[in-house]
Order: C-alpha cells, then structure tokens, then sequence
C-alpha cells in the first residue's frame, strides 16, 4: 500500500481512541473492560505490523482472526449471567453518542478509495451509507434520552437500521478483501485491513459499533416488557 497522507492516519488514530473513550465511560469506567480491549488492540496491531494478514494465499485464510474472536466474545457475553449483567450495566445514552465516529470512519473509508487501498462500494459513493448512523445520532441521543421526545420503539427501530447498515459495510469489506474468500471488487480490493493501524477498524472499531447496537436493542426492549409488566400488574377499575 503506497504511503498515505499523514492526516489520514491522523484521523483514524483520533477516531479508535474516541470509540474506546466512548466505550471507557459506557462501562461506567471499568479496567478490566479497557483492559481487554488494550491487549486486543495490541495483539491486533503486532499481527499488522509484522504483516501477517498479508499471506493470502494460505487456506484457511487468516482474516477470520480478526472477526471471529470478538463474535465469539459477544456471543459469550449475551449467553452467560455474568455478561447479561455486564450487559445490562452499561450506559446506552453513551453508547448512542459513540455512533458518532461513524462520521470520521467515513471519511477515512473516502480517503483510502482515493489512494486506491479500499474500493468505492465501501465509501458514501458507493454501497456504504452508514454515514446516517453518524450523523442521527446525536440527534437520538438529544431527543431521545436528553429530551425524552422519542418513543422507545422508535430509538430501538434506529439502532435497527444502523445495525444493518453497519454490518452492510462489513460484509462489503470482507467480500472485497484479497482472500479465498473473495467475491467482489477485484478492480480494486481492500487491501487497507491488511495494514496497521487499519486492521483496527474491523477488530476493534466495528465490533464495538455493533455490540453497543446489540445492547441498546436489548436493554430497550427490556424496558418496554417492564414498562408493560407495571402496567399489568395494577387491577383495571370495576365497570360500572
């Protein structure tokens, strides 16, 4: 991949550490958490930096390590009590606002297709559109938990869409990078994930964008079952 422009770079180290403050302050501040995600972004970056994702002519092609450890991680935290309790202490009125990086990200996914390290369809000019997501939120946030304007079932219908708007983009990347398992833009793939720090966007950056979706969708839903379980529970007044 030629050199990029140092603003690129710039941008996207501003945007990892601003999901992860995010992220930080959604677990109300919990070390084990940012510990985790530390050695993740550590073990993650020494792979790229040593060019391991580069080999990809070997089967079973490596880029699943980036992926998969972070699904099962998640999976691992919705069926166990321990991490429906981690779950269901985390801050969602946070985890809205961190959907703003989505906003810098796209702008990254732009400036890479310029310098010909990503293909169109992942940028706003092409199959991408999860700069709504960046845009809405804190406009969701704002009316939703500040002003408490917004029906539950309508926040819970935008972390919806932009969850399918989210995994849109990854399947986009995934089919596009030069793996066996690639299906699309051969023109041009994404070579860019191959690369530190860009590795980082899909281990780190993504899976924390679709598990703060994951828990927002649930912890909403929780609310609506028990906002209707109160309103059960009291004896309708006598006819008359």
């Amino acid at each position: 991949m030629n050199t990029l422009p140092f603003y690129v770079y710039f941008v996207f180290g501003v945007t990892l550490l601003a999901t992860i403050y995010f992220f930080y302050k959604a677990t109300k501040s919990s070390r084990s958490g940012l510990i985790l995600i530390i050695f993740w972004i550590i073990f993650q970056s020494v792979l790229g930096l040593s060019g391991f994702y580069l080999r990809t002519d070997i089967i079973p092609p490596r880029f699943p390590l980036i992926i998969f450890p972070p699904i099962i991680l998640i999976i691992m935290l919705f069926i166990t009590k321990k991490g429906r309790q981690f779950i269901d202490s985390l801050d969602i009125k946070i985890l809205t606002l961190l959907h703003i990086i989505r906003i810098p990200i796209e702008l990254v996914l732009f400036w890479l297709f310029i310098h010909k390290a990503v293909p169109q369809l992942m940028t706003f000019e092409g199959r991408n559109f999860d700069i709504f997501s960046g845009i809405t939120a804190p406009i969701i946030y704002y009316f939703g938990f500040i002003k408490n304007k917004l029906a539950l079932p309508t926040i819970i219908a935008w972390n919806f869409i932009c969850l399918a708007l989210v995994i849109n983009v990854a399947v986009n990347g995934l089919l596009s990078a030069p793996t066996p398992l690639q299906r699309l833009a051969f023109e041009q793939p994404n070579i860019a994930i191959q690369y530190f720090p860009f590795i980082l966007l899909p281990s780190v950056v993504v899976p924390l964008v679709i598990f703060s979706h994951f828990v927002s969708i649930k912890q909403l839903i929780a609310k609506i079952k028990n906002h209707n379980l109160n309103n059960d529970s009291y004896p309708s007044p006598p006819e008359m």
